[in-house]
């Protein structure tokens, strides 16, 4: 877990200066990603430097706060998802049930792990909506604005409901990531170790 959230809170550093691009481009504030990138750039020159990293940077605190509990409930989940299924199926070859492929020890399928990467980051996906849903109104507030005014207005909005809003696509569309992220990477694995 401290590998895998150190290794988020290091991925952020590319990820939320493209984030505040393309959110903003994507909310229609600017006709498109280039012109979003040009008018946070353009501050140099009235505000200095540091305002433009500022702005680039514009909801950093609430991403690694995203990033890292995803990254600590997706990664043990998928881990004791596969762990329950190899002695699962360890446990249904000591009574007689055929399996194909090697014996006891051998690890999950890439497809195997698919599912289970799909399971735990559609899990970990609802569980941090609510921190996704924070960090998007951080990096699209037309000024920046401390987590507690934000969390007021969005709780003000509909109470618990306004935290959750777009869960739906960001469930699938995660889900959807997980199975081929930690599927291939199942594969990869089992290939260099000579499994299927």
């Amino acid at each position: 877990m401290l590998a895998s959230s150190l290794g988020e809170v290091a991925a952020c550093a590319v990820r939320v200066p493209t984030e505040v691009v393309k959110q903003r481009a994507q909310a229609l504030q600017y006709p498109s990603s280039w012109a979003s990138l040009q008018s946070i750039v353009s501050l140099r020159q009235s505000r200095g430097w540091a305002t433009v990293g500022r702005e680039l940077y514009r909801g950093w605190g609430v991403t690694v706060m995203r990033e890292v509990p995803f990254t600590v409930i997706q990664f043990p989940l998928w881990e004791g998802m596969k762990r329950w299924w190899r002695e699962r199926r360890d446990g249904m070859e000591g009574v007689g049930v055929e399996r194909v492929g090697k014996g006891s020890g051998r690890d999950v399928t890439g497809v195997e792990s698919a599912v289970f990467g799909s399971a735990s980051g559609a899990v970990a996906a609802l569980a941090t909506t609510p921190l996704d849903v924070l960090k998007t109104r951080m990096m699209l507030a037309k000024e920046r604005e401390s987590v507690g005014k934000v969390v007021r207005e969005i709780w003000k909005e509909d109470g618990m409901r306004t935290f959750f809003r777009g869960w739906q696509p960001r469930v699938v569309w995660i889900s959807i990531g997980g199975a081929v992220f930690l599927g291939s990477y199942q594969w990869a694995i089992n290939m260099l170790g000579g499994e299927p």
